[in-house]
């Protein structure tokens, strides 16, 4: 048998028709003595973080047991599949300054990943910190097509005028390029498709219409290139290649038929063209986005925001026909904290969605999800008293020893966590917010 080491580069992009697709990481990228286990090609390391609005139903939501031997509670049901993957971390605090009575809702979603409180403006003068995340998409972003990517389900238009004298950005996203730059998370999924993958034109409405109209999706269009590399490919990274591209235009298809729906079902001021009427069918195709996004290495860092804080979303298919918000504002009201339960489980329940498809989905010698390190979470925990301490955050993913619920004591700033994520992603940082320290429980 005769072993050469000659191999297809990492970075190869096929590009048509105002397209460019990055590929999966394939075993062609890799010199051939890695199927004898010896390679230097080593899979990335991703960021994540998912946020969700309005407070959790803590009493079932923590689990009685600390260490390896927790059982799932109620609410965490769902993650049960991803035991090995996971980190349930109970007493983290988004604890604000001494003397500081701002916002309540606007220091939640502010302060998730900048540790730092929102400056009380209606204007433009806004300021927090800079988002871990960002922080993270200034280093990931060398070696990537888009420095980060921030997803979201709720309109701007859906937006009110915020709390009182605090605007309205501060609950709109969690993402932060600067202290004095929020960036905004995006709910088209036609938007963020084009973003991804480029389309002909323009992003303007007759584009779009032009565009979906089209009888071949955009990946016709490099056909030929993506034929002739799989002539140098072998059986499963031609598999890999086939799966990925039918994800590409398994997404494609379904942003048309909702582009299509609701020009005849729905008002174009309430679900701009691109956004599923259906909310699960809304959240899958940005988990799909955010799946593709990592899959092809256009990012290595997403946010996502399954609602804004105040979100007053109803959960008709749930039984739930108040809005979220009012819902979390229980007063131990038993009907409405059993309706809040549903909510926060049907959320989880749309997440593990995404994590089983990070989870078969290959790379390198291992998963997607192997390779990603993701937080989900809220910036309070019971939404009636507007709680930032003893927040509900999981870490899910690789690269720490997961089956596990790890309990800190009751001054342990959030902004830890931050800080030693940072570190394991080789970001050297001394402090983050009010940080303290870095923990050494969520090692090896």
């Amino acid at each position: 048998m005769i072993i050469t080491k000659k191999a297809i580069p990492r970075r190869i992009v096929l590009r048509g028709m105002g397209a460019a697709f990055a590929l999966p990481l394939l075993d062609a990228m890799a010199p051939a003595l890695s199927a004898f286990g010896k390679t230097d090609a080593k899979p990335v390391s991703r960021f994540g973080a998912v946020y969700v609005p309005n407070g959790i139903m803590m009493q079932n939501w923590t689990p009685a047991a600390d260490g390896t031997s927790f059982e799932f509670t109620p609410i965490l049901k769902p993650l049960e599949p991803f035991r090995d993957h996971l980190v349930v971390l109970s007493g983290l605090n988004s604890t604000p300054p001494p003397r500081d009575f701002g916002p309540l809702h606007s220091r939640a979603s502010t302060r998730f990943l900048t540790d730092m409180p929102p400056k009380a403006t209606l204007g433009a003068d806004l300021k927090a910190g800079i988002s871990m995340d960002q922080i993270l998409a200034k280093e990931f972003g060398q070696h990537t097509q888009l420095a980060s990517l921030e997803l979201g389900l709720d309109s701007p238009d859906s937006v009110g005028p915020g709390e009182g004298g605090y605007s309205a950005v501060y609950i709109s996203t969690i993402s932060w390029r600067t202290e004095t730059t929020p960036l905004p998370m995006e709910h088209n999924p036609r938007t963020v498709f084009e973003r991804l993958f480029g389309d002909s034109g323009n992003t303007g409405p007759a584009a779009r219409l032009a565009r979906m109209q089209q009888d071949r999706s955009i990946l016709d269009s490099v056909i030929e290139k993506v034929d002739r590399l799989q002539r140098d490919l072998g059986p499963r990274d031609r598999l890999k290649l086939a799966e990925y591209f039918d994800a590409i235009r398994d997404a494609e298809r379904r942003i048309q038929n909702a582009e299509q729906q609701n020009s005849r079902e729905v008002p174009v001021v309430d679900h701009p063209a691109g956004v599923p009427a259906a909310f699960e069918e809304h959240a899958k195709l940005m988990y799909d986005l955010y799946l593709l996004a990592y899959q092809c290495d256009l990012t290595r860092v997403v946010t996502f925001m399954m609602g804004k804080e105040f979100c007053g979303r109803t959960y008709p298919n749930l039984g739930v026909y108040d809005s979220h918000h009012a819902t979390s504002h229980h007063q131990n009201d038993p009907e409405k904290l059993a309706r809040l339960v549903k909510i926060n489980t049907y959320h989880l329940t749309l997440f593990t969605y995404f994590l089983e498809k990070l989870r078969s989905t290959p790379d390198g010698d291992g998963s997607l999800l192997d390779h990603s390190t993701i937080i989900y979470g809220a910036g309070m925990s019971d939404g009636n008293a507007h709680d930032p301490k003893n927040l509900p955050i999981l870490l899910i993913g690789g690269g720490f020893k997961g089956g596990r619920h790890l309990r800190f004591g009751k001054d342990t700033p959030l902004a830890n966590l931050h800080l030693t994520l940072l570190d394991k992603f080789r970001v050297r940082m001394d402090k983050i917010g009010d940080s303290t320290g870095e923990f050494d429980q969520l090692s090896i």
